[in-house]
């Protein structure tokens, strides 16, 4: 190991991860102390923008307050060593971190190092310490001016939407088109007009040469609009004949797909792990950590050469020679990042690792997705049978497969996200030749729908944003996330309804109709818009269509990606950015409408009041009446969590006024249902439990079926509750997710783990209370923890907007002198 200070004197190096700084720990001497950092020291400061925007749109940076003693013990250390070797990650985050700690910790040029390294191994690590480079201001440009830009669009869009549509709102630049692109595919679906067909399908018998018979089952290359069309022609099927006319083999090829980048990694990981692209994002970076694969935020799909032959010695040693096939990948990404490598595994010869299940699964996948990548085609025999029906113009068509040689296939299959209905696997199909006379087993024609649009999953949402450019690798999960935290969009399963179809049959000559049910419409994981999503997004298209803007959001990306490498001023960029984006700012907040989504339904049959849905200060909501009447106020009603205010029907609308409604007693007390702030629930001797999402319907509940989910709500609290206390009823000792934990007047403390819960005495219980909040290791209760959490945030959003406004203003006035 190369040594670049006297054998007594000490090496600092800094990370992101504490877990990071124990794998490279491992690899280095007892001359280097490995720190870290728990990710970014210092960010934006809170007041105002953060950022001066009169001197420059320089940043107005502060340490946070909970990385105070992390800095502190860093500075203490940087005074003890004589070199300091950041080594946070290779991408732009990562540099800017290095230069945040560079900064904050007052390091000297000469004695500062900036390593780099994409996996973290012995031989990486090492050659790495060999190799230090400066800090890279350019990258560090690139991550400023995406923090800025951020930071100006979502401080100064924030207040319009908490003055125009409803408070405690907020927007972002990317969260808000990848938003854009999810209430675009809903009205999509709502627009969407399910078209009938009849899809016939048969199964025929071969006599094969050993006198066993065999299927072949095929599809008729015509699709009948009405059930009449389809019965005659079953009916023309019944007297008929069926002959081979034609066989059809066609050799292909086909090629493994390239190593893994971020986004491919998330999609696939959904399609065949199920994980979100949060888990996917967040179990990687355990693996990268713990040095089991490369750097897991890239767009490259290249692999390094020791990588390419470790992969052939793996194939050439567990499957020989012919399944070998060197390839060099090349990045499609214009805007790539960095010379980053493809997601693999740092040592090609574990087929498995160790760690949670997820860990091992996600290790396999990458394994298996990298060595296919180096392996030979498969070769594959597509054979296409016709199949004339005597007397008709339509014939029926057989498609079978035989794979020659599997190839890569032997390794790795990649999933897709298509969806089809009915959609047949092609199998092997048994030796046919054309005048070869078919036996008709059974035809069936069965009425089958045109599809809707499918909704976005966040893999494939992940998807879309690449390809229109929107985003880089590590703002791929963030993004999801924030928009789910935000109550744009939903992600969630949906069950789907019963829908009747027509069936025909044709067997043993006779032909025969019936009417049968299938479920059709089920969503499993996928992402739905909120009512408000579709609000705000309306309301952003209307008056700020460049910030919502396909086009435009990719071209700031490519911006950021001139500033890294140094061929953009990222100042500039900004500047012509902010000068007009702050004017429609202004423009909107004073000449634009309050904007709920309001949609007027009709009136009510019985008093003739108006019935309108709108967003409330709780979310969707049915109004019946007119605010304007003074003599008699409106009602009001929450919508369900199914309902859509622009979809919803006057007669739906009007059913959630007979809400709440009582279903009878129970216990001699009464048992009421209705919808409130957080769905649909049902009442009794003031304790509330929550209806089933898709089982159970507010409007339609039965008595019986409320006291079965009022039973089992008891039975979850009784078990919650271990121990109460007859002298302090606000203590009680109680089971929670993690163990058992102390509630006591709105908070929750810890109870150790060598205390056995039940066996605690109040004074016990009292004592622990005592000495946490003496620590200040407090926690808050869940019912405690909201209402405190939102008043702290509607008053701080409210601070924040006096301080926006006036901060803008500031601005403007600047501008004009």
């Amino acid at each position: 190991m190369a040594k670049n200070t006297k054998d007594n004197e000490l090496n600092l190096v800094i990370v992101e991860s504490p877990a990071k700084a124990k794998t490279i720990e491992k690899f280095l001497g007892k001359d280097f102390l490995v720190k870290s950092s728990y990710g970014h020291i210092r960010d934006l400061e809170k007041k105002d923008f953060g950022i001066n925007i009169s001197g420059n749109y320089q940043p107005q940076y502060e340490v946070s307050p909970d990385k105070k003693e992390v800095v502190k013990e860093l500075r203490d250390l940087v005074k003890k060593s004589s070199t300091v070797w950041l080594a946070s990650d290779e991408d732009r985050e990562g540099e800017a971190i290095a230069w945040h700690l560079a900064e904050v910790l007052e390091l000297k040029p000469e004695n500062t190092r900036r390593i780099v390294f994409h996996e973290i191994t012995k031989e990486a690590i090492l050659k790495a310490i060999k190799n230090p480079r400066s800090i890279d201001i350019n990258l560090v440009d690139a991550q400023q001016a995406r923090r800025v830009l951020d930071r100006l669009v979502g401080f100064e869009l924030s207040p319009v939407l908490w003055k125009k549509v409803k408070p405690s709102l907020s927007a972002g630049r990317v969260q808000s088109v990848a938003v854009r692109l999810i209430v675009e595919r809903e009205r999509e679906i709502f627009a969407f007009q399910a078209e009938s067909a009849f899809r016939v399908t048969a199964v025929f018998v071969v006599d094969a040469v050993d006198g066993k018979k065999q299927e072949v089952r095929a599809e008729l290359n015509q699709r009948f609009k009405t059930e009449k069309d389809a019965e005659a022609f079953l009916q023309h099927c019944a007297d008929s004949s069926f002959v081979v006319a034609d066989v059809s083999r066609k050799p292909y090829t086909k090629s493994p797909a390239a190593p893994f980048t971020t986004s491919t990694l998330q999609q696939e990981a959904a399609r065949k792990l199920g994980f979100s692209v949060g888990q996917t994002m967040s179990v990687a970076q355990r693996l990268y950590e713990a040095g089991k694969i490369t750097y897991m935020r890239t767009d490259s799909v290249n692999l390094a050469d020791s990588a390419v032959s470790m992969a052939v010695a793996q194939i050439k040693k567990e499957m020989g020679e012919d399944y070998v096939k060197v390839r060099q990948y090349k990045t499609k990404s214009k805007g790539a990042q960095e010379a980053h490598e493809a997601i693999r595994p740092t040592y090609l010869d574990k087929d498995s690792v160790s760690g949670s299940a997820a860990e091992q699964k996600l290790y396999e996948l990458i394994y298996k997705r990298t060595l296919a990548s180096q392996m030979a085609d498969a070769r594959i025999e597509k054979t296409s049978v016709t199949i004339d029906v005597k007397g008709s113009p339509y014939h029926f068509q057989a498609v079978g497969e035989v794979i020659l040689f599997d190839g890569f296939l032997k390794v790795y299959i990649e999933s897709t996200d298509q969806e089809r209905e009915d959609e047949d696997n092609p199998g092997f199909l048994p030796p046919m030749k054309p005048a070869d006379v078919l036996h008709l087993d059974i035809m069936e024609a069965r009425e089958r729908w045109t599809q809707k649009p499918p909704r976005f999953t966040e893999a494939s949402l992940v998807r879309k944003l690449e390809e229109l450019g929107i985003g880089r690798p590590s703002t791929y999960a963030p993004t999801i996330s924030t928009i789910q935290q935000r109550g744009y969009v939903v992600k969630e399963d949906r069950p789907g309804s019963p829908r009747n179809y027509r069936y025909i049959s044709l067997k043993n000559g006779k032909v025969a109709g019936k009417e049968k049910t299938e479920n059709t419409g089920a969503e499993r994981s996928k992402l739905f818009p909120t009512d408000i999503g579709m609000v705000v997004n309306d309301f952003l298209v209307k008056y700020f269509p460049n910030v919502v803007s396909y086009d435009f959001t990719a071209e700031v990306e490519k911006q950021f990606d001139l500033i890294a490498t140094g061929d953009l001023v990222w100042n500039e960029a900004i500047h012509k950015f902010y000068v007009p984006f702050h004017k429609q700012v202004e423009e909107t907040l004073e000449k634009s409408d309050r904007n709920t989504g309001e949609r007027i339904l009709g009136n009510d049959p019985k008093t003739g009041k108006q019935v309108s849905v709108r967003i409330g200060r709780y979310g969707p909501m049915a109004q019946l009446g007119d605010s304007t009447n003074e003599e008699e106020k409106p009602m009001f009603a929450s919508l369900t969590r199914e309902q859509h205010i622009e979809t919803i029907t006057l007669e739906t609308a009007l059913k959630l006024f007979e809400l709440p409604r009582e279903l009878g007693l129970y216990e001699d007390k009464k048992v009421v249902v209705g919808v409130g702030r957080f769905g649909p629930y049902v009442r009794h001797d003031g304790k509330f439990a929550s209806l089933k999402k898709d089982v159970d319907d507010p409007l339609e509940i039965s008595l019986d079926r409320a006291i079965e989910l009022i039973e089992e709500k008891r039975e979850r609290d009784n078990k919650k509750v271990l121990k109460s206390f007859e002298k302090e009823p606000e203590l009680q000792i109680l089971n929670g997710r993690w163990g058992a934990y102390i509630g006591y007047k709105g908070a929750n403390y810890k109870i150790p783990k060598s205390a056995e819960a039940e066996s605690l005495t109040l004074e016990d219980c009292l004592k622990l209370v005592d000495e946490a909040d003496k620590k200040g290791g407090v926690k808050k209760g869940k019912a405690v923890a909201k209402k405190g959490a939102g008043t702290k945030t509607s008053t701080a959003k409210k601070t924040t907007a006096t301080k926006t406004t006036k901060t803008a203003a500031k601005t403007t006035k600047a501008k004009k002198k």
